[in-house]
Parts: C-alpha cells; structure tokens; sequence
C-alpha cells in the first residue's frame, strides 16, 4: 500500500511538473486534483459497500428470510470473533459471491441465488469463511483504497494528455522542458497500466491468503475446494457483474475471460483456479 500510494503521488508530480505546475501559478490545478481524488477516496472509504451491492442487484435478507443461511453466517462469524455481517442475495442462477465493508462492523455478504441452489452445506460454509476471511484480514478496505488510487491515477493522466491537447503546458523552448515533457507522456500512458497490473496483482494475493484463512475457520479444505470446482465448472455467467466488480468475487464471474500464460496471467483478476483447488487439496490432512 505504501508502495501505490508513493507510486501515486509521483505520478502526480511528473504529470503536474511537466505542464508548469511546480510554479506557485499553477498549484490550484495540483491542488484541486488531489482534492478531487480526496474525495472520491472518502466517498470510497463510506459508501463503497453501497455501491458495490447497489450495482450488484443485492438485496438484504433478514433472519426468518432464511434461518439456514443466517445461522451459517452467524456461526461461522462466531468462530471468527467477527460480528455477524449483513447478509444479501443476488436473484441470479449463476454461483458466487463476495464480501464487502469498510471494516467488520459495516460488512456485507453477498450470495447469489445460484450458489445457495448448487453448493451444499460444507461447500457453502468453505465460500462464507473465505469470504469472512476477506472481511477479517481487512481486505474489503485494502482493494477499496487500491481501487480509488487506480481510478486516481487513470483520471490525472487523462486530464493530463487533455490539458496537452488544449495548450495547457508551458511553452518555454527549453530542451529540460522537452524531455520532461515526453517522459511525462511516456509515464501518462503507462502510469494506469502499471497501477491496473498492481490492483491485480494485490486482489490474487488476497484471494490466496482468504482460501488459507477460511480453511483454518472450517477445518475441512476440501469444502471449499469443491465449491470452486463447481463454481469455476458452471458456464453460466453472472449478468450484474462487470470488470470494475469482478475481482471482488471469489471466482471470476467473466467467464470464459480468464487469460492463459505467464504474461496474460498479470491481468487476471484472480489466481489460476487450478492453482487455488491444488493449494487446497495438499492442505487436506494437515489441519
């Protein structure tokens, strides 16, 4: 996190240097940018979860809506020392699910109707821990604030390459000012690849550490290796998912989207799911 905010910021002062903003003129542009962005990481940090189920079509479910489901949770959640989060569903075949919150206080499951239909018990409870692991190692917030600094990012080299387009540079014939410049356009192009490959990067990460974690909360990997097996096996594919919610879920919801091969892998939103279900099976016996 250190490392993307440090990555951000110097972004910032390459793009905002290269148009003349170092000067004390030009600090209100600078400095109106990182308010912009202040903001979205507070709008972010508050109601990122309500956004998230808003898009997603979930709807909150209530005890007597579905004690089975509810006692899982609660149980489950018990067994983690985490307060019981809020429960929704998704009306939608396709199996999976994610969680979301700022912190374990503010947490929300979410479950499709396709994944309470195909899953059973024991797979079921492998998904909920995973996803109780998620809110509990604090990942909810970790991909949230990487998500607002990658959206940062895309934005300030967007206003960047249009304030270029425009004249709103600085014209001064100086050949420091000219290499300047076209390392800041090098660095506006890639600048939101690189943090796109990080945001990634960090979510597969993530992934891993929830399917080892929920495991220690069930105690039985095979659980939660079977519901990937028939989550990632249904070819139905989840119809409230986009690319921005993808990495959210715990298998990719875009499927057939899935790249193949070490350099194609970097833009995946998760881990080879052969990877995840091999991890888990050598668990099997040792716990």
């Amino acid at each position: 996190m250190l490392f993307f905010s440090l990555f951000t910021v110097g972004v910032v002062y390459i793009l905002a240097r290269s148009l003349g903003f170092g000067e004390v003129g030009g600090l209100g542009v600078v400095g109106m940018a990182l308010i912009v962005a202040g903001i979205m990481n507070f709008i972010s940090y508050f109601w990122s979860d309500k956004i998230v189920l808003g898009i997603s079509g979930a709807k909150p479910i209530k005890k007597s809506d579905n004690p089975q489901v509810y006692r899982m949770v609660e149980n489950l959640g018990i067994a983690a020392g985490l307060p019981t989060p809020k429960i929704y569903i998704i009306n939608d075949t396709a199996p999976n699910a994610f969680a979301t919150g700022r912190d374990p206080k503010h947490a929300a499951i979410a479950f499709t109707s396709g994944i309470l239909q195909k899953l059973n018990k024991q797979e079921l409870e492998g998904v909920t821990a995973h996803e109780l692991s998620h809110v509990g190692n604090r990942d909810t917030l970790v991909m949230t604030v990487v998500s607002v600094l990658v959206g940062t990012i895309a934005l300030l080299a967007d206003w960047f390459m249009r304030s270029l387009w425009f004249g709103g540079h600085d014209d001064r014939d100086n050949r420091g000012n000219t290499i300047f410049l076209i390392i800041a356009i090098v660095v506006a192009i890639l600048a939101p690849i690189i943090a796109t490959l990080i945001q990634l990067a960090v979510s597969r990460k993530r992934e891993l550490l929830a399917d080892a974690s929920g495991v220690l909360l069930t105690r039985y990997p095979s659980g939660l290796a079977n519901a990937l097996v028939k989550i990632s096996s249904d070819r139905e594919p989840l119809e409230v998912a986009n690319r921005g919610t993808a990495h959210l879920y715990i298998v990719n919801p875009l499927k057939g989207q899935q790249a193949i091969g070490w350099f194609a892998g970097l833009f995946n939103t998760h881990p080879p799911i052969e990877m995840r279900i091999k991890a888990l099976r050598e668990m099997e016996g040792k716990i």
